[in-house]
């Protein structure tokens, strides 16, 4: 192809740098991951690869499948690792479902609620809706027992995200009446209900549930907790306190997640003396601080712009009897990174590799936020270069970031190589990111590789956004490509009729239009 030819000359002209940066330098010691077996990892970019390269559903992927995992290797840890690359990867969920019911067919496989959680979830992300109501329908009849409290939460959480409140509401029923047969419920599922609006922030929805259900279920220190925690992610403090006082009221103790909560909530915005007091009020009450509390204070000095504060804290892990993780290592990065010290922040990445913590994806976004910010390209291209030699996977909001980056500084060919890199592990790359690929290629004229691009995303299941599709019209009727305009077209036309797209059918009309002329 075209596309994988430019590649590899636009990664000849991207070679690192042989000059060293007191940065990298820091960095490139220490980033030693722990994998699965070498071989046991090539097989799962393998399996990945083909599940989301496969033209599914215009070709049937069983016999895909049948060819390329034979019944030996599905074992429930490999299922469940390819089902996490395939959310991962953000690959279509019907493929997910397909590999998923594949792998039940075989009475050697043992399903785990795992596997089963993270199919449910990447159907329900993708908003089908009636396909996860399917099979959750199906589990309740051949696995009852992988229905769990997650399961039940990954549903309602969907549903509340993109649907109303009644709709909620609904589901919840449905859950009990229909999928749970013979459970009785009680606090412990109402508790998933006031989660799944909490985590979406609508307050007035869970406070409506908890006074609307309150006589059925009785409310115990977690159902408070997850109100509390749900004013917290609203970012009304004050909210956050006046319902302290009232679950205070209600003979409710705190206990340490109660105070991490609040902890949270003040630090979030500015109030890091506050955070402090809570936290001398935890060890007067005998609230042990957890490893999450310091963590959060850590991140709050770097809100205030405290970084001895932050570093003090850090260094009192030990006294603490607590063993630092990724999680306090990136809130102190992040913190240095706000007060300006960034090279400090780089610095921590040798300390994590010595004391043997892996960089997660976190870490890797925000050293490159620091860097993006605080430095010049080389040192974040060599960074850049050390993670793909390492065959990390960023995150999509670090993809989309590096995707940015890039062409605002001219390197589409860093750009391209980027995507590239995630097609070749498997990844169907995130909408956002392809519109600022599209964006830069486009506006360098570079439309066959914006159209492989777009096609490599249709192809694997995946609908482009109205932004990327008239893009890709305008320039295409420029240069005079109708017959790629109309391909493009057909495939649109296709994909929706065979996986109705998220939201408005205003592209395909569009496209349907454009391809009967």
């Amino acid at each position: 192809m075209l596309l994988t030819s430019r590649l590899k000359r636009f990664n000849q002209l991207a070679q690192i740098p042989q000059k060293p940066y007191f940065i990298i330098n820091f960095v490139i010691r220490s980033f030693s991951q722990a994998h699965p077996s070498f071989e046991t990892k090539t097989e799962l970019e393998r399996i990945t690869r083909i599940i989301n390269d496969h033209p599914f559903p215009d070709q049937p992927l069983i016999p895909t499948l049948l060819q390329y995992t034979p019944p030996p290797v599905l074992s429930t840890p490999f299922v469940e690792n390819v089902l996490g690359r395939l959310f991962a990867a953000h690959s279509n969920g019907l493929k997910a479902l397909e590999f998923f019911n594949f792998c039940l067919c075989y009475s050697d496989f043992s399903p785990s609620p795992d596997a089963f959680e993270k199919t449910l979830h990447i159907l329900v992300r993708m908003r089908y809706f009636d396909r996860a109501w399917e099979l959750m329908a199906k589990i309740r009849r051949t696995h009852p027992s992988l229905l769990t409290l997650k399961s039940m939460s990954i549903m309602l959480s969907k549903i509340a995200k993109f649907q109303s409140y009644e709709d909620t509401l609904e589901a919840f029923d449905k859950l009990e009446n229909e999928i749970f047969v013979g459970r009785k419920f009680g606090t412990d599922e109402f508790n998933v209900l006031l989660r799944a609006f909490c985590t979406q922030r609508q307050m007035k929805e869970a406070r409506s549930v908890f006074h609307k259900i309150f006589s059925r279920f009785s409310p115990d220190k977690k159902s408070m907790n997850i109100l509390l925690l749900g004013f917290k992610e609203s970012g009304d403090v004050i909210s956050v306190e006046l319902f302290y006082h009232e679950m205070v009221r209600r003979g409710f103790k705190p206990n340490v997640v109660t105070y991490n909560i609040r902890i949270d909530a003040f630090c979030k915005v500015g109030s890091f003396g506050e955070g402090l007091r809570l936290l001398e009020e935890m060890e007067r009450e005998n609230v042990s601080p957890t490893l999450e509390t310091i963590t959060t204070l850590i991140h709050g000095a770097g809100v205030a712009r405290n970084p001895t504060k932050a570093r003090q804290l850090f260094e009192e892990l030990p006294l603490r009897n607590l063993h630092p993780d990724a999680g306090v290592y990136n809130a102190l990065m992040s913190s240095l990174i706000r007060c300006n010290d960034v090279q400090s922040a780089a610095a921590l990445m040798d300390d994590m590799g010595e004391k043997h913590i892996d960089p997660d994806h976190m870490t890797y976004h925000t050293l490159f936020f620091g860097l993006i910010r605080k430095t010049g390209f080389e040192v974040v291209s060599q960074l850049y270069h050390k993670m793909i030699e390492r065959n990390f996977v960023p995150r999509t909001r670090t993809v989309v970031m590096l995707m940015k980056f890039f062409c605002q500084n001219s390197r589409i060919d860093l750009g391209l190589h980027l995507w590239g890199y995630l097609v070749e592990k498997g990844y169907c790359p995130h909408g956002h990111a392809l519109e600022l690929l599209l964006t830069g290629l486009c506006s360098r004229g570079l439309v066959e590789e914006a159209f492989e691009c777009s096609k490599q995303v249709l192809e694997r299941g995946r609908h482009i956004s109205e932004l990327a599709y008239r893009m890709m019209e305008r320039v295409l009727l420029q240069d005079g490509e109708t017959e790629k305009l109309r391909r493009l077209n057909q495939m649109i036309k296709k994909l929706h009729n065979d996986l109705p797209p998220l939201s408005g059918n205003a592209i395909h009309d569009h496209a349907a239009v454009a391809d009967a002329k």
